[in-house]
């Protein structure tokens, strides 16, 4: 039995793993870590198998690339992710699968996740399977099942001509029986992110999410509010195993922990960076974290088992937006975690986001005004995106918001991510305008840039920062250019 789980072509650079997918404008490319994951389970749990994962973004290839691999390989069955902007596409790399090998193909991700009824009837039998949710387990089992797809929870089928709804699988709680993401399959090497040290490997020692603020895919979609935990001597097996694949990571790189929220529990936060000192592994991380976990010992704590950043969701710097959304934060927490971070010697990398529920062309100038005070080394604006599935989603849709339900238009011509909000006090135009006047507020400060080339540590660290000024200038003068034409 042949297997092909890929990560498939769109635009170039597009990053699907991350939570608004798009060509993003910093360009960053994110290793498919999700995909990773059931990669490992198939060859662990299905004897005789052969699988491989491909990265087509990460190579550039193309769709008559991807016609050329799958028609060459021959698969069994073909696994595939998903997106609400890329779906039509995705939906044609299907058709090209039937068409070249008559595969079976299955799809996962959040979009088929959200809409499965509706994905599998448009697809018209390209798509066999949708996998809903958390997919690991579910891939492998539709597979040994395919036969008798009903089964198997937590898919839905086509056959008829109609789509065939299971019943809902729970969520995974022993995280530590799950293998390592498959990266041999992978050329670390080629992902990149202009605000992580280069190379950068996710490690995710946590899923799910216990916040619930309305515009966050992954724990609404994916992975639940329940947060399960790894335990450390298991995160720390996987990060010496990743060593061991990619030596460089050591040499001017970086973990980087994709949890909803590496901070929320202090104890086990703690515990994890316990493990890595008494391990003695010398190693540069990164985490995700909330403002209201801000605790002075624990970042002090973290600095010492080799933490460089805190990427943190301040979202808006107006309460009144940030009660909408449901963020359940302070502005006055905002500044407390800026300041203990200072004091604990961590970089500080800010995420904001414009067009929420309240939002106004005050609000926005607002938050831009409150990013600037903060100090933070790094940041980043975003044009706020209802994907389906969402409260946000939903609240949009029945408040009428929504500007268009068809989902190719959610990109501009370009694959980058625009807004596709419009309220009756601030105009989906606008809110493209102000995410763009926050980036520009923010890096085209002169004391800004010569701090951020003064601060380069060593050739993989400039190299990256080169790279990352390259890719956002190019993000902003071709939208000029375009303007002007």
């Amino acid at each position: 039995m042949k297997i092909l789980v890929i990560n498939e072509p769109f635009v170039p650079d597009f990053c699907r793993t991350q939570r608004w997918a798009a060509r993003t404008r910093g360009r960053v490319l994110r290793a498919p870590d999700w995909l990773a994951y059931a990669t490992a389970v198939l060859e662990r749990d299905i004897k005789n198998a052969q699988v491989k994962l491909y990265d087509f973004p990460a190579m550039n290839w193309d769709k008559s690339k991807f016609a050329q691999v799958v028609r060459a390989e021959r698969p069994d069955y073909v696994v595939l992710d998903s997106t609400t902007p890329s779906i039509d596409s995705d939906i044609e790399c299907a058709s090209i699968v039937k068409e070249v090998s008559g595969a079976t193909v299955i799809m996962v991700g959040p979009h088929v996740s959200s809409l499965p009824e509706e994905t599998l009837l448009k697809a018209r039998g390209s798509v066999d399977v949708a996998c809903i949710g958390e997919y690991d387990y579910t891939v492998r089992d539709a597979i040994i099942n395919i036969k008798n797809p009903a089964s198997v929870p937590g898919i839905a089928y086509y056959n008829g001509g109609k789509a065939h709804i299971t019943a809902p699988r729970p969520l995974i709680n022993n995280l530590d029986e799950l293998p390592f993401p498959a990266w041999q399959h992978l050329n670390l090497l080629n992902y990149f992110d202009g605000g992580k040290l280069y190379p950068y490997i996710d490690i995710i020692s946590g899923r799910g999410c216990p916040n619930k603020c309305i515009f966050c895919l992954w724990p609404q979609v994916m992975h639940g509010y329940k947060y399960r935990f790894r335990s450390p001597a298991n995160v720390a097996d996987e990060i010496e195993h990743d060593i061991r694949l990619c030596p460089q990571v050591l040499k001017g790189g970086e973990f980087f922990f994709e949890d909803d929220t590496f901070t929320v529990d202090k104890n086990r936060a703690s515990a994890i960076c316990e493990e890595i000192l008494r391990r003695n592994l010398k190693i540069t991380f990164s985490v995700n974290a909330r403002v209201d976990t801000a605790d002075r010992e624990l970042f002090g704590l973290m600095k010492r088992a080799g933490c460089r950043e805190l990427l943190v969701g301040f979202e808006s710097g107006s309460q009144g937006v940030l009660d909408a959304m449901h963020k359940n934060i302070t502005i006055e927490q905002s500044r407390n975690l800026t300041a203990l971070a200072k004091e604990a010697g961590l970089a500080v990398h800010g995420c904001f986001v414009i067009g929420l529920p309240g939002e106004t062309p005050a609000t926005a100038r607002e938050t831009i005004s409150f990013a600037m005070s903060l100090g933070l080394n790094t940041a980043q604006f975003s044009g706020a995106v209802p994907f389906p599935g969402t409260e946000f989603f939903t609240l949009c849709e029945q408040s009428g918001w929504l500007r268009t339900r068809e989902w190719s238009r959610w990109l501009n011509a370009s694959g980058e991510q625009q807004g596709v909000v419009s309220y009756p006090n601030i105009s989906q135009k606008e809110i493209n305008y102000f995410v763009d006047k926050g980036l520009k507020s923010f890096y085209l400060r002169p004391a800004f840039m010569l701090r951020f080339l003064f601060s380069t540590k060593s050739l993989p660290d400039l190299y990256r920062k080169m790279r990352g000024a390259v890719n956002f200038f190019s993000y902003l003068f071709g939208k000029i250019w375009k303007l002007r034409k």
